[in-house]
């Protein structure tokens, strides 16, 4: 691993680690391998999410932090934004990503977009369908995701 991604991983880490637990984010790195981390969001609080408790994994390469790490939900999940397979389209983990972000504000950006899904550049057809045209069968399917999410 490059040194420069290693300090990088290693200050993002101290740093998450000293974050304010009111956040409600949670990340550290897979065994003993620096550029694989899990990762849990709790759903944001105040919305249709709120209670779902949520796994990622977040892997990074030798180029971090000048390129995004790869994110994607473990959680099955129901959302306009999130692919099948899991992986989350978000600028900020593609065309607008900026080595100023770290972990923690990955994950923040993350929470945020569940609350506040972009129906215009839809991974999920459906979910952005229904987010649209009918609101109510979308909340039913993200209520069975969150309810389903501790089982997972």
């Amino acid at each position: 691993m490059s040194s420069v991604a290693k300090m990088r991983l290693i200050n993002d880490l101290k740093r998450f680690d000293n974050r304010d637990e009111i956040s409600n984010l949670y990340a550290m790195p897979k065994s003993d391998n620096l550029l694989v981390w899990e990762a849990v969001i709790f759903g944001p609080v105040e919305t249709i999410w709120e209670g779902g408790c949520f796994k990622l994994t977040l892997e990074f390469n030798e180029e971090y932090p000048t390129k995004p790490p790869t994110v994607k939900f473990n959680t099955s999940i129901f959302h306009p934004n999130v692919y099948s397979d899991g992986k989350i389209c978000l600028d900020i983990l593609s065309n607008q990503w900026s080595s100023i972000f770290d972990v923690h504000v990955v994950l923040e950006s993350i929470q945020s977009l569940l609350a506040d899904p972009n129906p215009n550049s839809p991974a999920n057809a459906e979910a952005a369908r229904l987010y649209v045209e009918n609101k109510k069968e979308y909340k039913k399917r993200v209520l069975e995701c969150v309810e389903n999410s501790w089982k997972q």
